[in-house]
């Protein structure tokens, strides 16, 4: 008896469910993906409505199949439009995968931005640096053929938004498309995308025509430049959600400046002047050298914008 009240000691229970959270969290949650559904009201009335699939921070290596046969089912939706918010490789020699994984949607009109992991592969961090002022600084050699893989996907037929725009007519729609390249590095550049915006005929916005800004990390600073172009809507990653998110309380971090608040799913982004909606998806891995994810499932965004309702 002595022997099983010892084994029913607060400390030997508060190991047990210790134990138990490491195994969830690293072996079941980061491979239970799913879909976030939001509906957002920006189209002019009478407009059809727009299934946006949004893709974010895959993180792929090249041995990870399961998430591969994941993505590519996701063509089974039939979205629209397929908006990838970065962070796509997770490994150096990810590219093919990735690739094939992406090939899935070749004829879906695509727009892309990069983030810090299509430039440089993972290494291994402190954990803790997450809850503290991230590194903005690239001061490490490039590892990542980041030329091939813009390359890859602008074969398969997708744009590319890094500091530059487009404009897509989407079920009858004309939808105005512009993107940052990402400011964790601080690769972004508002000016050369204003000077992209100009080229491409999105430079005024033109009323009635919806307006959609991209970007990885969702710095305040690049958000404000965004909304200063006059986004309706701005999709970003980056986050991951918090990937640890304490439960009633949410995420610990953005590792980023927006607040932990509004580090997963669909928020608002306003100044004195103007507003837009902001999706930040919680993305669908980790750093190969953080595989955990706790109270804060792999996702993919599915958008659906709609004319305002009464």
């Amino acid at each position: 008896m002595a022997r099983n009240s010892r084994c029913c000691t607060p400390a030997a229970a508060l190991g047990w469910a210790a134990a138990g959270v490491l195994l969830w969290s690293t072996v079941v949650e980061r491979r239970l993906f799913t879909i976030r559904r939001h509906e957002l009201p920006i189209l002019p009335s009478e407009a059809a409505p727009v299934r946006v699939l949004q893709l974010s921070d895959l993180h792929l290596a090249p041995w990870q199949t399961n998430k591969i046969n994941w993505v590519r089912s996701l063509a089974e939706l039939k979205p629209d439009l397929v908006v990838l918010t970065g962070d796509l490789m997770g490994h150096v020699g990810a590219r093919p995968a990735l690739l094939h994984a992406l090939s899935a949607f070749e004829g879906v009109p695509t727009v892309f931005v990069h983030g810090s992991n299509d430039y440089y592969g993972p290494k291994f961090k402190n954990p803790l640096k997450y809850l503290r002022e991230p590194s903005r600084l690239s001061t490490r050699e490039q590892d990542i053929d980041n030329a091939a893989l813009t390359s890859g996907l602008t074969a398969l037929g997708f744009t590319d938004l890094n500091n530059s725009a487009t404009s897509i007519t989407l079920r009858g729609t004309e939808i105005e498309f512009f993107g940052l390249n990402d400011p964790h590095i601080r690769f972004d550049d508002p000016d050369e995308m204003r000077a992209s915006m100009g080229a491409a005929g999105v430079a005024q916005a033109k009323p009635g025509t919806p307006r959609i800004g991209v970007v990885h990390a969702p710095y305040q600073s690049a958000l404000g430049a965004l909304l200063g172009e006059g986004a309706d809507a701005i999709l970003a990653g980056h986050t991951h959600g918090g990937q640890v998110r304490v439960p009633g309380i949410g995420a610990l971090t953005s590792n980023s400046d927006l607040p932990p608040s509004q580090a997963r799913g669909l928020s608002v982004w306003y100044d004195a002047h103007r507003a837009a909606y902001l999706n930040v998806s919680a993305g669908l891995g980790n750093s190969i050298y953080a595989p955990v994810r706790f109270a804060c499932r792999p996702e993919a965004s599915l958008l659906t914008l709609t004319p305002p309702t009464a």
